[in-house]
């Protein structure tokens, strides 16, 4: 068996990318403009009489041009510190990032708030808690009375085959560390429907309503194995075969609902039939391993509460597969 761990579950990240964009500047030197100039002429000496010789004129002062002072000159030739443009930064694009949704048919309950004790096959409040933490995963018990009964043992040794655990139907360390961990409700493969759904690889039983996981139940199927062994019902025959719980979709079609019944090849109790002599029935033996003729094998106690509940009408789809 294919050894497994299902992960806490499992929390979604958003990773924002900043863009960057480039920065300009640019300084620019004013000029100084033209100087100006401002002429300044000396007055004439007005006369009262007609000047009968040439009048005398004083030489006329020599214009003078009075600067106006500005910024000295610059030498050089002015300049006009270049626009400066940092080169623009790559960045990569925006990343972001999503994580998809869970299935349909999974279930967040979360991690147990407390330790469960690794309580082996002992009875007692602890035995209580695992119990209550069982059911809450989704793993059919009988309830928390605190005895470590069949059912107890059962849903334990349905917790270790789904977790791909040695499946002893004991709580040890091991078991109560993933016992307290896991996060989620067992659930089968469909996500639509509802079914009785038959996983021969993980040896479970899973209830389904309308899509969802309700229950996860332990079973056993056939071995797979050639078998001759004689007839119960007719003393002296022999009956033949290969050990096959077969694979497809089926439907119950009739069924016995009182007590045990000797079948062919040994007694089974309270059957459920859904494909010829293959049926769905309680047992006293449901061992970790395929050990049945072909039937799918559940304990006397979890088919009474199918029965009580009408888990498996008459006419509900039966998956059965690898």
């Amino acid at each position: 068996m294919q050894r497994s761990r299902l992960g806490l579950t499992a929390a979604g990240l958003l990773v924002v990318g900043l863009g960057m964009s480039g920065c300009t500047t640019s300084d620019t030197t004013v000029q100084a403009k033209s100087p100006d100039t401002v002429a300044i002429t000396p007055a004439i000496p007005a006369s009262s009489a007609p000047a009968t010789e040439p009048p005398v004129t004083e030489p006329a002062a020599p214009a003078t041009t009075v600067p106006v002072v500005t910024e000295a000159p610059t030498t050089e030739s002015p300049t006009t510190e270049a626009a400066t443009t940092e080169a623009p930064t790559t960045t990569e694009a925006p990343t972001t990032t999503t994580i998809a949704p869970l299935p349909s048919n999974i279930e967040v309950v979360g991690a147990s708030s407390t330790p469960i004790a690794a309580v082996g096959k002992g009875s007692g409040p602890d035995t209580a808690v695992v119990q209550l933490r069982l059911l809450q995963l989704g793993f059919w018990n009988g309830g928390a009375d605190g005895k470590y009964g069949n059912t107890t043992q059962q849903a334990v040794m349905a917790f270790q085959k789904y977790l791909g655990l040695p499946a002893t139907g004991k709580v040890d360390t091991d078991t109560a560390a993933w016992m307290t961990a896991l996060d989620t409700k067992a659930h089968g493969l469909t996500d639509t429907g509802t079914l009785i759904e038959v996983d021969k690889g993980k040896q479970l039983l899973f209830v389904v309503v309308d899509g969802k996981t309700q229950w996860a139940l332990n079973t056993s199927t056939a071995t797979g194995q050639p078998y001759a062994e004689e007839d119960k019902n007719t003393p002296g025959e022999i009956q033949t075969g290969v050990s096959i719980t077969p694979d497809g979709l089926w439907k119950t079609n009739r069924e016995r609902p009182e007590g045990w019944w000797e079948g062919d090849l040994g007694q089974i109790y309270r059957p459920k039939y859904f494909k010829g002599g293959v049926a769905v029935h309680g047992s006293n033996s449901i061992p970790n391993y395929p050990a049945s003729h072909g039937c799918v094998r559940l304990s006397v106690q979890a088919m009474d509460w199918i029965w009580d509940n009408n888990v498996m009408p008459l006419g509900i789809t039966v998956w059965v597969h690898e």
